[in-house]
């Protein structure tokens, strides 16, 4: 079968061909009804399918961006996610989604192959150890935003959470409880929201003129965290509420007081930092802090899209604040 082209649509529908161009651009300020229904009529009847890589090249953009997530396994990441593909989808881009699981060189390559491809811009959650990879990107004038997480000493759009603060507002509240012994559990500190969150821990405990017990700070990788968890709960002293710095943390954490048999609520307190599907179906008492994850993701999309039409906007950082459930 020969391919069906434009001029065939157009000739179908008895139309010009930049009528139906208009029509498949979306531009109808001066069309009629009836003349959207025939070239409708006339796209189905013949099956025509646009040429996309044509119109790129002609318009200079693919209409496709690229969202390269850190660790997709992060619910508070998949929603951002989510919220990012609505905005596109509303707006006629096209997502491509990338889970670099937290490897700079996993994420060094998708932002090559995304970039290879043409996309308009990219929306990223940093390993933060690719700093000359995104000074190129901001230098050359390439649409990005970073989520999440910060990098230093960059000019760039990013939307990240009061992480220090909404940390050391969650730790005062279980301190005027009156708890002293807080134990704090925390992934690698690789990345600035793990960093932030710990430095909120801290604060919390100098200004209620706690001794911030070396101890209590367990830093680990998942599959190691149970041991670290052994030597904590190991302790002549042993925590009476823990702080778990995100939704990894608490399933690990969870799983070791499960099999230690500490009950929540009466053994221990617990303080989650990330949004929590399943939080309401808990009988345990343990408080969430839960981030504004749609909010932020509509926000960097928007932010992208600005960058894409050329809207002459300084980079800014928008800090989005948590709240304790």
């Amino acid at each position: 079968m020969n391919k069906v082209t434009m001029a065939d649509v157009a000739k179908v529908a008895g139309v010009s061909k930049s009528t139906v161009s208009q029509y498949l651009n979306k531009r109808y300020e001066y069309m009629g009804e009836k003349t959207k229904l025939k070239i409708e009529e006339a796209i189905e009847e013949l099956g025509y399918q646009p040429n996309f890589i044509a119109r790129s090249l002609k318009q200079k953009r693919t209409s496709m961006v690229g969202i390269i997530v850190a660790n997709i396994t992060h619910f508070f990441s998949t929603e951002i996610s989510r919220a990012i593909e609505d905005f596109c989808h509303t707006h006629d881009l096209h997502a491509i989604f990338c889970n670099a699981d937290d490897d700079p060189e996993k994420e060094k390559n998708y932002i090559e192959m995304l970039r290879a491809k043409q996309v308009d811009g990219l929306i990223i959650f940093p390993t933060g150890q690719n700093n000359d990879l995104y000074k190129k990107m901001v230098s050359q004038g390439y649409p990005v935003v970073f989520v999440d997480r910060k990098v230093e000493n960059l000019d760039v759009f990013s939307v990240i959470t009061d992480n220090a603060h909404a940390t050391s507002m969650a730790v005062q509240h279980v301190i005027e409880k009156g708890h002293r012994n807080i134990a704090f559990v925390v992934q690698p500190l690789k990345v600035s929201p793990r960093i932030d969150r710990l430095t909120g821990y801290k604060k919390a405990l100098t200004d209620a003129g706690i001794e911030i017990n070396s101890d209590y700070i367990i830093e680990a990788s998942i599959p190691d965290m149970k041991n670290k968890l052994e030597q904590l709960f190991s302790l002549e002293v042993k925590p009476t509420a823990l702080f778990a710095a995100n939704d990894r943390v608490f399933m690990a954490v969870g799983e070791f007081l499960k099999e230690k048999g500490i009950k929540l609520g009466k053994d221990l307190e617990l303080i989650v930092f990330d949004n929590i599907p399943f939080s309401h179906l808990l009988d345990s008492p343990i408080s969430f802090i839960e981030q504004p994850a749609a909010e932020m993701g509509k926000k960097a999309a928007e932010l992208l899209f600005q960058q894409i039409n050329k809207e002459d906007t300084p980079p800014e950082v928008f800090v989005f604040p948590s709240r304790i459930v």
